[in-house]
């Protein structure tokens, strides 16, 4: 069986990637009915009509026909239909008939390509359950089964890792011993054409990682207007049976709206956090995240959904700043008033001055035409 060894840096997991391909020769597949033949595209493919022996074992001559269409004699030999360079338009209904015309046997044909590696990654949300997910690397355009299964102890102890749902490309691994972290997990695809095997290393510690906290909510504390309380419950993936043993820590960040720098608490077991330091009458942005409490280089969960809430503020101060503030408008708005009438009051004054001027300056021109020269 020929081997190759790759490393995939685009895979979540980190680890050895060991790939295995067994390329099976036959070119039926057993869970088919048996006039369904497979073949690889670009190769050759060889159909075999299974009625055209004559006496003494030597072929009849036999006419094949591609979805009713004769097909050229030049690519028949023994009565046997040979195909060259295979493509997806050569997919379809073949059929060979004797001279008569007797249909001695049909065959369909499918093309597709051998099994290829597949892409890997493992999500680890608690102590007591792996789940590995995959995608393939290369369309095969045939029917497709995986085999799934992991190893511990260099690979000397098998145990299937389980596909709950048919046609999702997820297994489970269920209970792992505690005693490692360490596993190989086994993908193999196959199809009518092969078989491939990719052999996963993933360290269960480092993939560890918690669903954020849930139930996540923050209430205002009565007469603290720089306090909050911030309550919430574990995640789901952390079952209430294993906290005594595996408990959880807890990051909570938070900042007033508008700002661009987040504070943090941490607390461990604990469901709940006050912070003391909020920003009075400001609302504020809260998020919580969980990590493992045991295992400092597991992983965080993601950040939970972000909780606007602003502190306690007391009403009667309120109502009373409302009402100075009222005060402090009507005083500008009747000092703007005097202001403004003040000014109406000074141009009047000045236009009539200017009017009494013009007024003596008419009257001693009118005097100066009435003397005689």
């Amino acid at each position: 069986m020929p081997g190759l060894v790759s490393c995939l840096g685009d895979l979540i997991v980190t680890g050895i990637i060991i790939l295995f391909s067994d390329h099976v020769q036959s070119e039926i597949w057993t869970n088919e009915v048996s006039d369904v033949q497979f073949g690889g595209l670009g190769s050759r493919v060889t159909l075999t009509c299974g009625g055209a022996h004559g006496g003494g074992g030597v072929p009849s001559p036999v006419e094949w026909r591609f979805n009713g269409s004769s097909v050229p004699p030049w690519q028949t030999h023994k009565g046997s239909l040979t195909l060259l360079n295979t493509t997806h338009s050569m997919e379809g209904n073949y059929s060979c008939h004797d001279e008569r015309g007797t249909l001695l046997q049909s065959i369909k044909l499918r093309l597709g390509h051998p099994p290829n590696f597949v892409r890997v990654s493992c999500r680890v949300p608690n102590h007591m359950k792996i789940y590995c997910s995959w995608v393939q690397t290369k369309t095969t355009h045939l029917p497709t089964l995986y085999r799934t299964s992991y190893s511990v102890n260099k690979g000397r102890e098998v145990e299937p890792c389980e596909q709950e749902h048919i046609g999702v490309n997820e297994c489970m691994i269920s209970n792992p011993p505690f005693w490692t972290s360490k596993f190989l997990v086994n993908i193999t695809e196959i199809n009518p054409l092969g078989s491939n095997s990719t052999i996963l290393q993933i360290d269960a510690h480092e993939l560890l990682k918690p669903y954020p906290p849930e139930d996540f909510r923050v209430l205002q504390v009565e007469g603290q207007p720089t306090q909050l309380l911030v309550q919430w419950s574990c995640p789901s993936s952390w079952p209430a049976e294993i906290l005594s043993a595996f408990p959880l820590t807890f990051s909570l960040r938070y900042r007033p709206i508008g700002s661009n720098y987040w504070s943090t608490l941490e607390t461990e077991d604990n469901t709940s956090l006050k912070i003391m330091d909020a920003l009075v009458g400001h609302l504020h942005q809260i998020q919580i995240r969980a990590q493992d409490a045991l295992i400092n280089h597991s992983q965080w969960s993601e950040w939970s959904h972000v909780v606007e809430a602003q502190p306690w503020i007391d009403s009667s101060f309120h109502q009373n700043g409302s009402l100075g503030l009222l005060i402090l408008l009507g005083l500008f708005a009747a000092v703007m008033v005097s202001v403004l009438l003040t000014v109406i009051t000074l141009l009047r004054v000045r236009q009539r001055k200017q009017d009494n001027v013009k007024k003596q300056e008419l009257a001693s021109m009118v005097k100066m035409k009435s003397i005689p020269i």
